[in-house]
């Protein structure tokens, strides 16, 4: 009986143990992993943060939106470099968020700093309807990501002209994950698809499958490809911890949750050297 008891405890013990360091683990394994942007000074440039509107899991009935760290981390990187930063969505007001995105133990830092921020609250809670916006007054326009982009980024003709606009005009045009299919359905100034023959990245099949949400109607890998670009990406153990960030041009795309670190780095990089000539 002691030793059942000895057994258990230490069971109890070691399950406590991974609880609190579940975070850290998670971070070893490549979420959110530890990436350190360089410091940029670019005050009067201006960014566009875009996210879904859709907040379900259609025909599952269950809450989706957009991914938390695909808009913080990006949202900090450009707003520590000196950028103001807008958000918008397609139908403007309240973004949905994709839970459990905000909580423990997914939350990055730059989700915490986001939540206890008045300023950047206002903003998600009261983004622009896409429909508003005007790209000329902007140097980049990011898409982020989440399960619930793949209900409303591509099958937007509003979004598709921004985008195409924005491009006709050199603007920077940055995506992670499901964000890229905000590009998808967009036209470069020869009248072709924005990203055929383009290198580009997004959220793969992989990943799709591994989360089980096959469901949603539009796949980012599938969507790319049919569209013509030229898909990059890295696999890992598992695909939720890989990451990598593909640049071609003023394309400077993501992979998934765990790239808008870089890839806003590479976006930041690319203001920095335009700002500098």
């Amino acid at each position: 009986m002691i030793w059942l008891i000895a057994a258990l405890v230490i069971l109890v013990a070691v399950v406590a143990l991974i609880a609190i360091n579940l975070p850290a683990i998670l971070r070893a394994m490549g979420l959110h992993r530890h990436y350190t942007i360089p410091e940029f000074h670019l005050p009067g440039k201006r960014a566009l943060v875009v996210c879904t509107s859709h907040a379900t899991l259609d025909p599952t009935g269950k809450r989706t939106g957009a991914f938390g760290s695909e808009f913080t981390v990006p949202y900090y990187a450009f707003i520590d470099a000196g950028l103001t930063v807008d958000m918008a969505s397609i139908k403007g007001g309240e973004i949905p968020l994709q839970p459990p995105s905000w909580d423990w133990p997914l939350a990055c830092a730059d989700d915490r700093r986001f939540r206890a921020d008045p300023e950047a609250m206002a903003k998600f809670m009261n983004s622009l309807p896409i429909a508003t916006v005007n790209p000329d007054d902007y140097e980049v326009i990011f898409l982020a990501g989440g399960w619930g982009a793949a209900y409303d980024l591509m099958q937007s003709d509003v979004l598709a002209d921004v985008v195409t606009r924005a491009n006709a005009q050199g603007k920077i045009l940055g995506s992670v994950c499901h964000g890229a299919l905000g590009l998808c359905a967009a036209k470069g100034i020869d009248g072709e698809l924005l990203v055929k023959g383009r290198r580009v990245t997004g959220v793969t099949n992989d990943q799709i499958n591994t989360f089980g949400i096959a469901v949603t109607p539009k796949h980012p890998e599938e969507e790319l490809r049919k569209a013509g670009a030229i898909f990059e990406w890295q696999h890992a153990w598992r695909d939720p911890f890989a990451t990598h960030t593909t640049i071609d041009g003023n394309l400077i795309t993501g992979q998934n949750q765990n790239s808008g670190y870089e890839t806003a780095h590479r976006i930041l990089e690319k203001i920095a050297t335009a700002h500098n000539r």
